[in-house]
């Protein structure tokens, strides 16, 4: 019979607040700031410090990590949020809720900037793959790809009311594109190195970019062409300066706040530049006093140079009146943010500063923390900062207490404390780098230090009470001592040392004083000398044996009570870094940096199987209580279940995002966590769900061969090294969502044709037999007729997939499609998709269409009918628009109308206030002069 497993899933991700290879955002509303944690996404509220939404996708490759965020200006359309992902696609969520709206795929690697429209209603994307892709967000569907860049695509901004998009590259030039002719317009150059970012002010005057250059490159927008001019030679960018930058590092931000009197340079390293940004009558002024103060140096030194003798050539006329403003007159330095560590993005709040500031700016750091700064005219402070939910480096070991409802994990600096549950962060503890850890009981925890210090941690207070220097190395094991009746921990515990010894411990109570709780402390009773640096330590549930793993790639194997050598375990090629003994004592796993896992007989110390186990080293390695099953974690990124009986693989988690030094298994085994040096503890549960070793084999092979035809697509195909100038291509691309909505096209075509072919065929056997057998109709096509059946097939398929599968389409069965397009015109809410799938069949089969006979009848009548219901749903909506526009006019003319021009309103309330505030400035002034000619009289 074959033997059936349970299956492990992943259950929790938690310790991740801000990955740093994404951007930070504000959400439309400008209360939550939003930030990815590697595959998700989470809404921060930053007064609170606590996540308020948490975006994950049901189904996603947990391996797809977060690159760009982008929020929508206007909270109106529904999918108000989009993540670029490292796999290209596109994700579409709802800023409330928090669930994903739609999926987009159009680009073959990695997204890296997202920019919304004006309104909305309309995303950029820029990849790695040098294409920008225009997305309808209401569709959910692309609109069309531009080629031109020869590197990655760094950032987005649209100009003009959405009509034209700007784009920079790592390529060094900044393209102008006119997104109603899909054209480029404009082709801009002069920065000497990769432009990283850009951004243009909300009144859309100047257009800032940075780049590794020492100067950010300032750009006046052309708002309008004049008559007469050749619009082939407009150029919508002209560069209006150069602003000498005060970091030397490169650019990797630039940003305008919500009012565009403040630009932000954030440079690859701890400081972000602040600008202010002054108006027209300011610019004015500050180019009359430069000009001022130029002419009074001037006419000083001709007045020494005439005391001399000498003659100096006078400065050109300039008209002091109306002087030329320059960008150092517009653009002027304001402050200078200096973080602790180093800032991987920013990001202005869009809503009103608090009073007294001129803006509220955000960032986020690469030790994994969130900062809120409020900016104002002396000095930038911090307001909020996120970090108690995450540690500041790399997790190296994580352990669970003997109820498992606390779970420890150390870093470098910190033990926290946390509920596996639900992973929040009960406690934070300072402390050493925490190499190893280990439970005592529910209230102390022990910690081994990079230093060689053993810090006793009591959990209920959160606080560090004794450090004590155990060893001369560093710690790398702390195993606890089993107890005759089984329990862990009892006797006491052993630690293993860089420094060459194995030290066994024992607890003691202390109370040092009647008011005081009694505390934990440990004394050394034993310690066993070795020859090399001790890497792991395991000692077997029956506390008779204890094994040792040294530098020198051996485990000896000792006895407990006399320490005398037992079994001496030799044939890794490498250091063995990890290993467990199973609970009853008869194997011993080992895992080393040579990849392999050896399965050990503790009776004779013969090693039943040497198994390749992971691509790079394996790291930490553990039996599940009571079985032969165990769970091994490697830099390669993977978990791994298997069965140490039968020698086999049972099953490959991934979702980590970087190497995964340790694991924890429950006591009874229903759940593991594992910790990551990308910051992330994951928390893996076991299902119900039986698996089978033949499935999880067949299936892997699956998954091979369907990756490696993906990547033949790309490694034989013609690719486009360099594109054509400006061209326009096909916003989505092939995947194996759209050959499979092909196939189902396909087949439900042929299952309409047969259902035809029945029911003519029944109703000439009616017209011969009057008493025919009743028709039967197909099971498969559920009570619909045969075009209602394709026609819920095509309307199933996403948007966005909908094309590919359309041009996957044979002419033949192309042409079965177009019978139906006819019928399917008639329904009101099916235009759209008529539309669509007639003009993409229409440009895909053009020459075909035009050759073949039968389709020039299909053709003809399909235009007068298209263009009849085009033009009724045309009709249909603006009369729904126009009517809002007169209800909306009906309703401005109520006072207590939510359409009212609050703004009007408030500046006339300001303009009063302005004015008896002068008036009473006035009065006050005159009675202080009455009140001092009366004193002088």
């Amino acid at each position: 019979m074959v033997k059936a497993y349970l299956r492990y899933e992943p259950a929790l991700t938690f310790g991740v607040i801000a990955s740093p290879e994404s951007n930070v955002a504000y959400d439309p509303s400008g209360r939550r700031l939003l930030a990815a944690a590697l595959d998700r996404l989470a809404a921060w509220d930053l007064k609170r410090g606590l996540p308020f939404v948490s975006f994950a996708p049901s189904s996603i490759s947990l391996s797809l990590a977060v690159s760009c965020i982008a929020s929508s200006p206007s909270a109106a359309v529904s999918s108000s949020i989009a993540s670029g992902h490292a796999d290209g696609s596109v994700r579409l969520w709802d800023a409330e809720t928090g669930a994903c709206e739609a999926t987009l795929h159009g680009h073959r690697s990695a997204a890296s900037a997202l920019r919304f429209g004006p309104s909305g209603a309309v995303l950029a994307s820029g990849s790695k793959d040098c294409d920008v892709i225009l997305w309808d967000v209401v569709a959910q569907a692309g609109l069309f790809r531009l080629r031109g860049h020869r590197d990655q695509v760094t950032d987005l901004v649209f100009l003009d009311s959405g009509k034209k998009l700007v784009s920079c590259s790592k390529d060094k030039f900044i393209r102008v594109w006119d997104l109603e002719t899909q054209h480029c317009l404009q082709i801009v150059g002069g920065h000497r190195s990769e432009i990283w970012s850009m951004d243009v002010d909300p009144s859309e005057r100047f257009l800032v970019s940075g780049s590794a250059d020492p100067e950010l490159q300032v750009f006046r927008i052309r708002q309008s062409v004049e008559e007469g001019e050749d619009w082939s030679k407009w150029d919508v960018l002209k560069l209006f300066g150069e602003i000498l930058r005060q970091s030397k590092e490169r650019v990797a931000n630039v940003r305008f706040n919500r009012d565009g009197s403040l630009v932000v340079c954030q440079v690859a390293g701890k400081t972000a530049d602040i600008y202010r940004v002054l108006d027209e009558t300011e610019a004015a002024r500050k180019a009359k006093r430069r000009v001022n103060r130029k002419k009074e140096k001037a006419s000083a030194k001709s007045m020494i140079a005439k005391e001399n003798g000498t003659i100096i050539d006078p400065l050109p006329a300039q008209n002091l009146q109306n002087p030329t403003i320059i960008v150092t007159d517009v653009f002027k330095l304001f402050q200078v943010l200096r973080a602790s560590k180093k800032i991987c993005s920013i990001a202005f709040s869009p809503s009103n500063p608090p009073r007294g500031c001129l803006a509220t700016l955000s960032l986020s750091l690469n030790n994994n923390m969130l900062e809120t700064y409020s900016v104002d005219s002396e000095k930038v402070s911090k307001m909020y900062s996120v970090e108690m939910h995450g540690h500041r480096s790399d997790i190296r070991s994580v352990s669970l207490n003997s109820e498992d409802n606390l779970l420890m994990s150390t870093s470098h600096n910190a033990v926290k404390i946390w509920n596996p549950s639900t992973g929040e962060c009960l406690r934070t503890i300072d402390s050493g780098y925490g190499l190893c850890s280990a439970f005592v009981g529910s209230r102390f925890a022990l910690v081994g230090t990079q230093s060689g210090t053993l810090e006793i941690v009591d959990i209920a207070s959160g606080s560090l009470t004794e450090a004590i220097e155990a060893h001369a190395g560093s710690i790398r094991s702390i195993v606890p001592i089993p107890d005759v009746d089984g329990t862990v921990g009892a006797r006491g515990f052993v630690t293993g040392s860089a420094d060459h010894d194995v030290k066994f411990w024992e607890y003691q109570l202390v109370q040092k004083s009647d008011n005081d709780s009694k505390q934990l402390t440990v004394t050394n009773v034993r310690t066993l000398k070795m020859t090399e640096d001790v890497l792991a330590v395991s000692i077997s549930p029956d506390g008779k044996h204890i094994a040792v793993a040294l530098l020198d790639c051996h485990v000896k194997v000792y006895h407990m009570d006399t320490l005398k050598p037992s079994l001496n375990l030799y044939g890794h090629k490498l250091p063995v870094l990890c290993m467990d003994i199973s609970s009853d004592g008869a194997l011993l796993v080992t895992g080393s940096a040579d990849k392999n896992l050896k399965i050990w007989g503790m009776d004779f110390g013969d090693c039943h199987r040497s198994i390749f186990a992971h691509s790079d080293s394996v790291m930490d390695v553990k039996f599940v209580y009571r079985t032969h099953y165990m769970f091994s974690v490697g830099k390669d990124r993977t978990v791994k279940y298997w069965d140490a009986d039968k020698f086999e693989l049972l099953l490959t988690l991934e979702g980590h995002h970087a190497e995964v030094w340790c694991l924890t298994i429950s006591s009874r085994g229903d759940f593991i966590v594992t910790g990551s040096h990308d910051r992330s503890i994951r928390r893996w549960d076991r299902t119900e769900e039986q698996l089978f070793i033949e499935e999880e084999k067949e299936k892997r092979l699956e998954e091979t061969f369907e990756a490696d035809l993906e990547n033949d697509e790309y490694r034989y195909g013609q690719k486009d090294d360099a594109p054509d100038e400006g061209s326009v291509g096909v916003p989505g691309r092939k995947t194996e969502e759209t050959v499979t909505s092909a196939d189902a096209i396909m087949d439900a075509l042929d299952t309409a044709e047969e259902e035809l072919k029945r029911i003519n065929q029944h109703k000439m056997e009616e017209q011969i037999n009057a008493k025919a057998a009743k028709f039967q109709p197909n099971v498969i096509m559920q009570g619909h007729s045969p075009s209602d059946y394709v026609l819920n097939v095509v309307s199933s398929i996403r948007p966005n997939d909908l094309e590919q599968a359309l041009l996957a389409l044979p002419f033949s069965d192309a042409l079965k499609l177009m019978s139906y397009l006819k019928e399917w015109s008639l329904v009101p809410s099916k235009v759209e998709l008529v539309c669509r799938v007639c003009l993409v069949l229409l440009q895909t089969h053009h020459n075909q269409l035009t050759a073949t006979p039968a389709a020039r009848s299909l053709l003809t009548e399909l235009k007068d009918i298209l263009y009849c219901r085009v033009k009724e749903c045309k009709d249909t909506i603006g009369f729904n628009l126009a009517a809002m526009d007169h209800i909306k006019e009906l309703l401005a003319m109520r006072s207590d109308a939510p359409f009212r021009d609050a703004k009007a309103k408030l500046m006339e309330i300001k303009q009063e206030l302005s004015k008896r505030s002068s008036r009473l400035d006035g009065d006050e002034k005159r009675k202080k002069k009455r009140k001092k000619a009366s004193a002088e009289s």
